[in-house]
């Protein structure tokens, strides 16, 4: 199992080669952006655990890129480390004002840099900002954005859950379970990227629970896409036979055999205008029976 993700932004071919193949050989995911533009790029398809960031790249510089992470408010969660050559005060200091969670001066101690990205991944799992499995924020990241739309007027809930992934974890094993958990929340990422607004969320409840908070008025037609992705490409994670009969075989306890449907998103939509809504704790029931109400359809 991997032990987590990771974007290098790096221009220097040697370095950032370096690392790629030290962190491969420590089961990091690993993956490399040359340029700032291409780093934001991957960072709102990736969703990395961390991002190893250096200053002097060869567009837009590294204060710039981490700049534009922090602002949006779908990658606002995800920790930044600078690794630069820039070693002056004025410009740590500069870094660490823009939000990175460390500054690291080249030439650097290799060992010192896992150490730091592993403290630093490990620190935003243990303080439920992300979700280890996705990268998308969790727990209190969650609340807190669920108690800044009680202020507002037009939000829109999705509520989403993935039947069948169970059944799929009892054939294929947790390891392959994680990896559609992954690519559940690379759909959400594309379809709220391509759809939503700047300001729109989207978190990892746990399990197979997921929450985007938008507005009203995209509510029905990010649903329709949604589902319609998740749908086109979730056939990937089976094997040939399954998806050509469309059902996973899994048996009961007394081994009689069940066929259970390809997973699929269940997704129930919750609206301001359902309310009025005093607390976050009414939201989420409300959000949890709109969703069922969905089931039982």
């Amino acid at each position: 199992m991997s032990e987590g993700r990771i974007l290098v932004v790096e221009d220097d071919p040697d370095i950032s080669n370096m690392l790629q193949l030290y962190f491969r050989s420590l089961e990091y995911e690993v993956h490399v952006a040359p340029r700032g533009q291409d780093a934001l790029e991957a960072t709102r398809q990736l969703l990395p655990n961390v991002i190893v960031l250096d200053i002097m790249l060869p567009d837009i510089d590294g204060y710039e890129v981490c700049r534009q992470l922090r602002t949006n408010l779908r990658t606002s969660h995800i920790p930044i480390l600078f690794l630069t050559q820039k070693d002056e005060r004025s410009d740590k200091i500069h870094g660490l004002e823009l939000g990175a969670d460390d500054y690291i001066t080249k030439p650097f101690d290799v060992e010192e840099l896992r150490l730091r990205v592993r403290n630093t991944i490990k620190r935003a799992e243990i303080e439920s900002l992300t979700s280890p499995t996705t990268g998308l924020p969790s727990g209190r990241l969650i609340e807190q954005q669920l108690r800044q739309l009680l202020r507002l007027a037009d939000w829109g809930i999705l509520y989403i859950g993935i039947p069948g992934l169970d059944a799929f974890n009892e054939v294929y094993g947790f390891v392959a379970g994680e990896e559609v958990l992954r690519f559940t929340a690379l759909v959400l990422n594309e379809a709220v990227e391509r759809l939503g607004y700047p300001e729109d969320f989207i978190g990892h409840i746990g399990g197979d629970n997921f929450i985007v908070i938008t507005r009203k008025a995209i509510m029905a037609q990010l649903k329709e896409d949604l589902e319609r992705r998740f749908e086109e490409n979730v056939g990937t994670h089976y094997d040939f036979m399954t998806r050509m009969q469309g059902y996973l075989v899994v048996h009961d306890s007394s081994g009689e055999e069940k066929h259970v449907p390809l997973m699929h998103l269940q997704i129930g939509m919750l609206s301001a205008d359902e309310g009025p809504f005093t607390d976050i704790r009414e939201v989420t029931e409300a959000a949890a029976e709109a969703r069922r109400r969905v089931r039982k359809s």
